[in-house]
């Protein structure tokens, strides 16, 4: 599969996190029951980004915390210490105490984002995988209904075929969808 093609913006997919895929998910399942139980028939059948974020923002507190207990003039938390080591802070960058405050407050701001950032790329990729799972498994599905079918056509009854063609063009719509997603043409 081309990985290059896949949809990266959320607005253009189908299946827009790991959620939506449990309606295939959910046909799959029922194809399985359905070709491991020959009499079954329609009426039968049944149809971690918040701690990413948050390591992130804890390593940026640790961080700036640190350079405010250790940086000024006065060491601690007291408040002649907290004004120089804001005042100390705020140098650095040609500032004030005031200016100190954001130097130290952009390594929480700064990491708790690209922690963020990070969550959302595994989150995409783990999104991108289940997808192709969930694409494999579908085709898979379709050919055994259609074995199933041909096997069947014979001897079993009318509902039950009907049922079959029914699982066959609910995946073949859900592959459909999920090649769009994945870019598949």
């Amino acid at each position: 599969m081309a990985k290059n093609t896949y949809l990266m913006r959320k607005k253009d997919m189908i299946f827009q996190n790991l959620n939506a895929l449990k309606t295939v998910e959910h046909v799959i399942a029922e194809v399985d029951e359905g070709l491991g139980n020959k009499t079954r028939t329609i009426n039968d059948s049944s149809m971690p980004e918040v701690l990413a974020t948050a390591l992130g923002i804890g390593s940026g507190s640790v961080i700036s915390f640190a350079a405010l207990y250790l940086s000024g003039s006065v060491v601690g938390v007291s408040a002649a210490g907290v004004a120089s080591a804001l005042s100390a802070a705020g140098a650095v960058v040609g500032g004030s105490a005031t200016t100190g405050l954001f130097v130290l407050a952009a390594p929480i701001a700064i990491l708790g984002f690209l922690g963020l950032k990070i969550a959302q790329k595994k989150r995409a990729r783990r999104l991108m995988r289940a997808k192709e799972l969930c694409y494999k498994r579908a085709l898979a599905h379709i050919a055994a209904i259609k074995n199933a079918i041909s096997f069947e056509k014979d001897t079993a009854p009318q509902e039950r075929i009907a049922y079959l063609k029914a699982l066959s063009i609910t995946l073949q719509a859900a592959v459909k969808d999920l090649k769009h997603d994945l870019g598949i043409v």
